[in-house]
């Protein structure tokens, strides 16, 4: 696993969005001062894989992962295993009362070819297939990174505080850390895998067995009676032929004589069913005498055609009735009209009289409003006092004094004052009523004078009309002319039509009559066609009577040479059909001398199959005892191969099933990794320690300032401990991927978090350039957190962890 992007939201000390970037560095260092949160950007790392952190102490524990006061947060970690891209994402909510829980896990597989230098966002985006969410993401980031959360810390990340468990672990479960990374699992695999091949072979084995003993006839005596009767055979259809050559002229022969009594019978039926139609001998004089009717008919339908024509002609002579009825109707309007314009004339000259009456109502009323407002007047100027007080509103200024009114002042109203306001109202309600009056009877005589106007028009333009017929008289007699002569064309078309019909009734008679002489004709045609064969005649086709009876004369001729023929046909076919009898019998004698059932049908192509079958099936037999023999021999060979398979397969199941082999191998691993890791800690300490196993595979350690003397590693101190510990981390990060058993696994990065801090200067510069010759292979990641100024300041790229109120910052700096 080699992470290329982080990303953290309001995780643990992380409150703001913060990105680092490592696809392009192989070794870098966090640093900052104690409590900033540099291992907290190791723990985002462990956490986006595994949901956990080693700090918390609790596996299911992820309430520390939110930020304190914060409602949700999110770790996202884009990583490469082997040429494989994958992102990661896990958002952390706190619900209402206080408790942390993951909201959303989802691991992805990414396209590989996007650029690593892009944002989390953008790489995340580009998703080939989702892997797994929820709570089955941890269990692919284990498939994927081959390394269970436990033993991921002990390899890949090594928590503060933590270094030397795999140190200090015990056989069992470093044994347990080492079948993981080796792969060790796979031999089992095998173990499984032969005891399957195991079963499958001797199943294979009984398999073939079980075929050979139930072959039968598979021996050489089998092989020899099957090639007797294949001889037996060959010979009998030889003998068999001149006999099938015999029956199939016989055949020939029948079949001529059976062709020559079936066309004898055909001829016979043919010639029987000859028959002159019934009518043919009148048919001629019907046609005759109705084409002449129909001539007549035609004749008669068109002198009734041209009098009808001259019928309609006589009446477009007389005028167009339209027309005519039209002017005739004009001078009916205009004396209608006329009576109607005297008496709207006499209607308008009332409406106008109307008109003036009213006018003069309207000024009278005008009169008598002037006198009531006058005499109102008076009457309020003799009592202007009380009129006035009547007039006052309280908080208004009076009109004489000009101060706010407070109290109307008390004056009696005078009676005559009520009686001349009413007075006044009165004669304005007359001269309203008399005005409407007025209004209503000038509209009655502007519509008045409307209709004299309208009504003036129509006479005018009526007049315009009869101006080409003046005389209402002459109209009505042209009308009547008209009316006779349409009477008379209708008469006429009527009889035209009835003559039309005649004609066309008659035609079609002669058609009908004309029809059947041609299908009598056609008749005549079709059956001289069906006996040409038999050598029918011509005949003369202008006379249809004349030719029947020559055709008929002719069949009765040639009925009685037929007859004669078919009787010849008869003597000719029992004759070979005798024969032929003889000869199947003969064949059929063959056949059963030979064992052989004779066909129901002793026809020479049925017989020649059944000889041609039989030897067939004789050399089909032959050849199944060849191929059964053959078969035999194959299956005893394949049985005995897969006996031999089960075998080695059973032999190599019980190596692999020994209960020490796991322990063999896991522990020829930690001799390999306490050998390397021994070389670096004589490095570190300068040649003072070495590791070594005892008998029992417990790390022990050779202090060499002791006089070389063996001490478990529990006794070293602080410092020696994290020396010891860096040395096996180192090496298993090295030789873990020549190790394997199966597919190479490859620790692809390595963190270390503190410790550092308990190295003397020379140690702490080996250290430092171990690391270096370590990350400068290029094939791992190597990533330490450290506050030593002396180790930071050896590695290429240095992010900075700082703290404030608002929480840690992380800038990235190089050397």
């Amino acid at each position: 696993m080699r992470p290329l992007r982080l990303y953290l939201e309001n995780f643990g000390s992380f409150r703001a969005p913060t990105s680092v970037d490592f696809h392009d560095v192989d070794y870098f260092v966090l640093v900052g001062p104690t409590g900033a949160g540099k291992s907290t950007v190791i723990d985002a790392i462990c956490f986006a894989l595994y949901g956990t952190v080693p700090r918390w102490g609790d596996e299911k524990k992820v309430g520390l992962a939110l930020a304190p006061s914060a409602t949700s947060g999110k770790v996202a970690l884009v990583f490469e295993v082997g040429d494989r891209r994958y992102g990661i994402v896990r958002s952390l909510v706190r619900n209402a009362r206080g408790t942390v829980a993951t909201r959303e896990a989802r691991l992805d597989e990414l396209d590989p070819s996007a650029d690593p230098a892009q944002d989390v966002t953008a790489l995340l985006a580009s998703p080939v297939r989702t892997l797994a969410e929820g709570d089955h993401v941890t269990a692919e980031v284990e498939r994927l990174t081959g390394l269970e959360y436990k033993f991921f810390t002990q390899c890949v990340i090594l928590p503060q505080g933590r270094f030397a468990e795999f140190l200090h672990a015990t056989p069992s479960k470093r044994q347990e850390l080492l079948v993981q990374l080796l792969d060790a699992g796979v031999f089992d695999a095998i173990r499984q895998r032969a005891v399957e091949e195991e079963k499958k072979a001797a199943a294979a084995a009984q398999a073939a067995e079980d075929q050979l003993a139930a072959l039968t006839d598979a021996d050489e005596e089998a092989e020899a009676r099957a090639r007797r009767r294949l001889e037996e055979l060959t010979e009998l259809a030889e003998r068999v032929q001149g006999s099938l050559e015999r029956l199939r002229d016989l055949d020939g022969r029948v079949t001529a004589a059976e062709s020559e009594l079936s066309a004898a019978d055909q001829a016979v039926r043919t010639l029987g069913t000859v028959a002159m139609p019934p009518h043919v001998p009148t048919l001629a004089d019907d046609l005759r005498a109705a084409t002449e009717r129909a001539g007549q008919r035609a004749e008669e339908a068109e002198n009734r055609r041209r009098a009808e024509q001259q019928a309609y002609e006589e009446l477009a002579a007389l005028g167009d009735k339209t027309a005519l009825t039209l002017a005739l109707k004009a001078h009916e309007d205009h004396a209608r009209l006329t009576g109607q314009l005297a008496t709207a004339r006499t209607g308008h000259q009332q409406a106008v009289a109307d008109v003036s009456r009213a006018e003069d109502r309207v000024r009278q009323a005008e009169a008598r409003l002037e006198e009531a407002e006058a005499h109102l007047q008076r009457v309020r100027d003799a009592h202007a006092a009380a009129d006035l007080a009547r007039r006052l509103t309280v908080g208004e200024p009076c009109p004489v004094c000009l101060h706010p009114v407070a109290e109307p002042p008390a004056h009696p109203e005078p009676a005559a004052l009520q009686q001349a306001e009413d007075a006044v109202q009165g004669r304005k309600a007359e001269l309203e009523q008399a005005r409407r009056h007025h209004r209503h009877t000038q509209t009655v005589a502007d519509k008045a004078e409307q209709a004299v106007t309208d009504l003036t028009g129509r006479l005018q333009a009526l007049a315009e009309q009869l101006r080409a017929h003046p005389d209402a008289a002459e109209l009505r007699k042209k009308l009547a002319a008209i009316e006779e002569a349409e009477h008379a064309a209708r008469r006429a078309r009527q009889e035209a039509q009835q003559a039309r019909a005649a004609a066309d009734d008659a035609e079609r008679h002669r058609a009908k009559i004309a029809e059947e002489a041609a299908a009598a004709l056609r008749k005549l045609d079709a059956v001289r066609d069906t006996l040409v064969p038999l050598g029918a005649p011509p005949v003369d086709r202008r006379d249809l009577h004349a030719a029947w009876t020559a055709l008929l004369t002719w069949r009765d001729q040639e009925l009685q040479r037929r007859h004669r023929s078919r009787r010849e046909a008869q003597e000719r076919l029992a004759a070979a059909r005798g024969e032929r009898d003889r000869e199947r019998g003969a064949v059929r004698t063959l056949l059963e001398e030979g064992g052989l059932t004779p066909p129901k049908a002793l026809e020479p192509d049925a017989i020649g199959r059944a000889v041609a079958t039989a030897r067939a099936r004789a050399e089909s037999d032959l050849e199944g005892v060849r191929e059964r023999r053959r078969q035999a021999a194959a299956l005893a060979g394949r049985a005995a191969e897969h006996r031999e398979a089960a075998q080695v397969a059973h032999e190599l199941a019980l190596r692999l099933r020994a209960n020490n082999f796991e322990s063999w191998l896991c522990g020829e691993a930690l001799e390999v990794l306490v050998s390397a890791a021994s070389q670096t800690l004589k490095e570190l300490s300068d040649g003072q320690f070495e590791l070594v196993l005892d008998a029992r595979n417990t790390i022990e350690v050779i202090d060499y300032a002791e006089a070389g003397m063996r001490r478990n590693v529990r006794t070293l101190s602080g410092g020696e401990t994290f020396q010891a510990s860096l040395a096996l981390a180192l090496a298993l990060s090295e030789q873990v991927a020549g190790l394997s058993a199966g597919a190479a696994r490859s620790l692809e990065s390595i963190f270390l978090d503190e410790g550092f801090g308990t190295l003397d200067p020379a140690t702490l510069d080996t250290v430092a350039a171990t690391l270096e010759r370590l990350a400068t292979a290029g094939d791992r990641m190597v990533g330490i957190v450290t506050h030593v100024p002396a180790l930071a300041e050896r590695v290429p790229v240095r992010f900075a962890v700082s703290r404030d109120a608002s929480g840690s910052h992380l800038e990235r700096r190089s050397a």
